[in-house]
């Protein structure tokens, strides 16, 4: 059919068949002249056919996004843009077919709505096979997209379907157990609000979305399904995490092997988002990676990222003499309050890092490179307080750009306790300078989790900055002794810590957040109109059994049990 758009077609609601011989539907929007084009590909369960800019539950976003770009629609009618893929307007003229696929038991896709199953794999590897033998098709696929339409090429990837030519996972993450479903040990509730906003109301069948196929005007979910069976067809993440506190065959089953990812890739990660670890994990040479400063939605669609996001794929899909091969390996956006500047590097982490420890004083609560001698101790309430560790101003302008660690002695007066932890910059005035996050315009420079009888490490998966836990069953601890922790911080962070300035290290019994009122200002990282907190979560970890987590908790430092927060210095 016509779009309206000069010299693109759009082939709508396609039905491509799986190999259980459900039907998928699909859009392809391609040039408007004969010709066998690459191939760019998602698969997502948000609804291929409402426009963002129409869709109740990105309303927000979409306000946020073309209030950083005023000119977005300048360079398209917008009207094709759906949550988190990719414009096919800046792409179709380019000499593209875009196809975007509705996940099965989205949309108009039928069968069980069970979001990035092996089953919901499977499919989009048959998707990709049967692009590349499509007659308007070259036989070269891309996956673009972000987020959920990034963590799914890391799993398709490692199917290594006939076809699949490159990926670029923007902001996606690898890991399902410790990334997705659990923070440190902690249950990820956030996803229940993901599921029930974002994902249920565009279940096929659901007669009460409020999403509309602006091609046809009618509901984008397809015929109407009675309750029970719309209930009958999806499986909620949250409830099916919940039932799996532990790292084993379920979370394997949806694990991408990382050996099997041999196709060209360039991660995008954000320093508040997902994620390096895809990146860090594939083996192979034909690797790239990103790491931006911004929220998790409006860096995809600035010019520069899709001129970046051209180049990769004309390399690779069109055989384009392009320079990408010479590409640095590694890209970085590093952060100063006043703002964030690209720097190229060889590697991640990068091979120049020294590693500093910052030991941790409790009866001071300072931190500082100089050992500790005395031991001492503090102790909070497991599930409201906290202790905060301070350096002195520093004397001289310095970098850490990296992997963060934070290894600390603990106690409770119960079983278990919950630690939560955050890497701050404190300005010379005593203001926290706060930093654009994922969904929360006002994020530390880092943080990081862990659940006590989680604690156990795997040496042979650990590094210096890392320690590895495998999170494969709970060793309740006994009340008032202490055991050393090593916290997981999914996401490294990057600053240049200004002369005056200090470094701070809270650590305490729930999520860090700065509330309304705060003493902060905001870092020039990632100028946005609206700097307030419009995300569509946040405070992850709600809802604790006060029995188990509430007790009174505390930090040692000192002598026999040194604690400390280690960072990855650049330069001198």
């Amino acid at each position: 059919m016509k779009t309206g758009v000069p010299g693109m077609l759009l082939d709508h609601d396609v039905a491509v068949t799986m190999s259980d011989g459900v039907r998928l539907s699909v859009n392809v929007y391609r040039p408007d002249k004969p010709g066998r084009y690459p191939v760019l590909m998602l698969m997502g369960p948000y609804g291929k056919d409402t426009p963002m800019a129409d869709a109740p539950a990105y309303k927000t976003s979409w306000a946020k996004l073309v209030a950083k770009y005023p000119d977005l629609c300048g360079k398209s009618s917008c009207r094709f843009i759906r949550f988190e893929a990719p414009d096919p307007e800046r792409w179709v003229p380019n000499g593209y077919i875009v196809v975007h696929a509705d996940v099965r038991g989205a949309g108009k896709s039928l069968g069980m709505l069970d979001p990035l199953s092996p089953r919901e794999t499977e499919d989009f590897a048959t998707l990709i096979t049967w692009a590349a033998h499509q007659s308007w098709s070259n036989g070269k696929v891309g996956l673009l997209g972000t987020s959920y339409q990034a963590i799914n090429q890391y799993q398709v990837a490692a199917r290594q379907p006939q076809g699949l030519a490159a990926i670029l996972p923007w902001e996606g993450a690898f890991d399902e157990y410790r990334e997705i479903a659990y923070a440190g040990g902690m249950l990820n509730v956030a996803w229940k609000f993901w599921f029930d906003n974002q994902v249920a109301t565009n279940q096929n069948g659901q007669a009460a979305s409020p999403l509309v196929d602006m091609n046809t005007g009618e509901k984008s979910t397809g015929s109407p399904l009675p309750e029970p069976l719309l209930k009958q067809n999806r499986t909620a993440p949250i409830e099916a995490i919940a039932s799996h506190p532990f790292d084993g065959a379920y979370y394997a089953e949806r694990h991408a092997d990382p050996s099997r990812i041999t196709v060209p890739m360039l991660v995008v990660a954000n320093w508040a988002g997902w994620s390096t670890a895809g990146y860090l994990a594939a083996p192979g040479p034909n690797k790239w990676l990103r790491i931006e400063s911004g929220d998790h939605l409006s860096p995809f669609y600035s010019d520069e990222s899709i001129a970046v996001q051209k180049r990769f794929f004309d390399h690779f899909l069109k055989d384009a003499d392009n320079g990408w091969d010479k590409e640095p390996k590694v890209e970085i956006q590093v952060r100063r309050p006043d703002g964030a500047t690209w720097r190229a590097e060889t590697a991640w982490p990068i091979p120049s890092t020294r590693w500093q420890r910052f030991n941790l004083d409790a009866s001071a609560g300072s931190m500082s490179p100089e050992a500790v001698g005395a031991a001492s101790s503090k102790s909070y309430p497991g599930l409201a307080g906290g202790l905060t560790f301070t350096t002195t101003p520093f004397e001289r302008e310095t970098e850490f750009t990296g992997p963060v660690g934070v290894h600390v002695w603990v106690a409770s007066s119960l079983n278990d306790m919950d630690v939560f932890a955050a890497v701050r910059l404190i300005d010379p005035q005593g203001r926290d300078v706060a930093f654009m996050g994922n969904s929360d315009a006002n994020v530390p420079l880092a943080i990081g989790f862990l659940r006590v009888s989680h604690r156990a490490v795997d040496p042979a998966r650990s590094t210096e900055w890392m320690q590895y836990h495998p999170h494969t069953g709970a060793d309740p601890m006994q009340p008032g002794e202490f055991y050393p922790v090593d916290l997981e911080f999914a996401n490294p962070m990057s600053i240049v810590v200004p002369k005056g300035y200090r470094l701070a290290l809270t650590i305490g019994g729930k999520d860090f957040g700065y509330p309304p009122g705060s003493n902060t200002v905001h870092a020039n990282d990632y100028p946005m109109p609206n700097t307030e907190n419009s995300g569509l979560y946040f405070a992850a970890h709600p809802n604790r059994d006060p029995k188990l987590y509430g007790g009174t908790n505390m930090i040692a430092t000192g002598g026999d049990r040194p604690s400390y927060l280690l960072l990855p210095r650049i330069g001198d």
